[in-house]
């Protein structure tokens, strides 16, 4: 199975939500979810933050992660944002087809 969910946080839903049409406009990702409310806790040059945040799923493949990666870090307005890919072994085989499809035809 090729699906790949990667993890990426947002400062808010309006950039999510830019990133998320422009990833799926340009087929790097079959779909976005947008989950709000979430709460991050971190260090970033030498103090813990707290900060309220917005989580993407993006639903890609491995063969699409290395152009997907690059917009991303393209789009993204953190220095250094959140981009965690977790392999999906098992997945309803319709829907995996549907991604790999979605996502440039690969």
């Amino acid at each position: 199975m090729t699906v790949l969910i990667l993890h990426c946080t947002c400062p808010d839903a309006t950039v999510a939500g830019e990133i998320a049409r422009t990833l799926v406009s340009e087929r790097l990702a079959a779909c976005v979810s947008i989950v709000p409310g979430m709460v991050s806790t971190y260090r970033w040059a030498e103090a813990v933050c707290v900060d309220s945040e917005v989580l993407m799923l993006i639903k890609s493949t491995h063969k699409g992660f290395e152009a997907l990666k690059t917009r991303l870090l393209e789009l993204h307005p953190y220095e250094l944002p959140e981009i965690i890919a977790v392999d999906v072994s098992v997945a309803h085989a319709p829907y995996a087809a549907w991604v790999e499809q979605q996502v440039g035809g690969s």
